[in-house]
């Protein structure tokens, strides 16, 4: 009375993956179908199935929601690509885990392709909202081809269904910001004020904790616990994630940055985290410490100015909550270019930050380090020394006169 089908999502996003509690799935029916049974995930809930009377089907909701199974999961309820917990890296971290793939047996649904209908209304949430997804469309059915490749079986019907990802649908506030240093001036530019919101105890109570106040435990252990609501420690900026940015050393031929990201969240470790930066140099990055390391090119490979970061397996690939390990850093040794390199105006610091996929709050560039030569409190007017040589002149003419 129906068909059975291996539902795959891929991850095409080049540095945002999908991270615990994971992905959850959900469709509306086009008909009366009902799922019988599910390998490799699980529906949520499974509905009114009273109309059933000897053996009860998986799931009979109109709109059911799609979880993976956890690892762990015995083999004969697991498929390829299942049972991560719905966890999806990107395809630039660990392409081989950038899929996930469940088998769905759906009933009351049709045996041909003029009577199955396509479900639809499609959501993603990954977590929480920020997804949205399009119709599905019928795609050309997918062949299997045999162990030995000399015969090709096809499919019934194969559709394709893509889901784009919207910063602003996700949160309405910021996540991440950026502070800079360097080794020229004595001033930190920190992130700027409110960057993720504001401490505001009258509105939203408990929106943060200081790191030595005696309820810190208390408070981690809160309501907000269970729905993975952010507990962040007290600050200016208010933003879970602080990337620093410290131009640390001159070399002759080439110029060290360290790269430091902390974690101010109490309620959060940062598993298989990313960081993407984009700056002019990053075409001469000539040594990397404690980070693994991909260029990216998103203009057709003419421009390399932009770099995907990240942590190196079971040594620094899991970023812990706030505390006094939570922090990660990284050395970055890049070749000058003659024709480009400066340290004038801001040159040195990075266009662009992500994390995670998210766009970090920067300072702004008048706020940025100057070189002592180029400060404005330094700088002299053209009148000053003109005024120095013509009293200078005026008295040796008078000398002589």
């Amino acid at each position: 009375d129906g068909y059975v089908a291996t539902v795959t999502m891929f991850n095409y996003q080049q540095f945002r993956h999908i991270p615990a509690p994971g992905w959850q799935l959900g469709w509306s029916w086009a008909k009366k179908e009902v799922i019988w049974s599910m390998v490799g995930a699980q529906a949520t809930e499974q509905g009114d199935c009273s109309k059933f009377k000897s053996a009860p089907p998986h799931c009979c909701k109109r709109d059911p929601t799609i979880v993976d199974l956890l690892p762990g999961t015995p083999f004969n309820q697991q498929i390829a690509n299942c049972c991560k917990a719905g966890v999806i890296k990107t395809f630039n971290q660990d392409p081989g885990n950038a899929a996930s793939s469940f088998q769905i047996s759906v009933g009351l649904a049709g045996t041909t392709n003029k009577t199955v209908k396509m479900p639809k209304n499609f959501t993603l949430r990954a977590p929480g909202p920020g997804y949205t997804c399009g119709r599905a469309l019928v795609g050309r059915p997918t062949k299997y081809y045999s162990s030995d490749g000399r015969r090709v079986t096809q499919a019934l019907m194969s559709w394709n269904v893509t889901c784009t990802y919207s910063q602003f649908l996700a949160q309405k506030t910021p996540t991440c910001c950026v502070s800079l240093s360097s080794f020229y001036n004595d001033t930190i530019v920190n992130c700027p004020t409110c960057s993720c919101g504001c401490q505001n105890n009258i509105t939203r109570p408990g929106s943060c904790v200081n790191d030595n106040s005696p309820y810190l435990q208390s408070a981690i252990n809160g309501p907000g616990k269970l729905t993975g609501q952010p507990l962040v420690q007290c600050t200016s900026h208010m933003c879970p994630i602080r990337i620093h940015w410290h131009v640390k050393l001159n070399y002759k031929d080439y110029w060290r940055v360290k790269v430091t990201i902390t974690n101010f969240n109490y309620r959060m470790n940062y598993t298989d985290w990313n960081m993407v930066a984009q700056h002019p140099n990053f075409d001469n990055i000539t040594k990397l410490f404690s980070f693994n390391y991909k260029p990216l090119t998103p203009y057709g490979g003419r421009i390399n100015d932009t770099a995907m970061f990240w942590g190196m397996k079971f040594y620094n690939d899991l970023l812990n909550q706030a505390g006094p390990l939570g922090n990660a850093q990284s050395e970055l040794l890049m070749r000058k270019d003659s024709e480009t390199f400066t340290f004038q105006k801001g040159w040195a610091f990075p266009r662009r930050v992500y994390f995670n996929g998210d766009n970090c709050v920067m300072p702004s560039p008048d706020d940025y380090p100057w070189l002592p030569s180029a400060s404005p409190l330094t700088k002299q007017p053209w009148t000053l020394p003109l005024l120095v040589f013509w009293t200078a002149l005026a008295t040796l003419l008078a000398y002589y006169v």
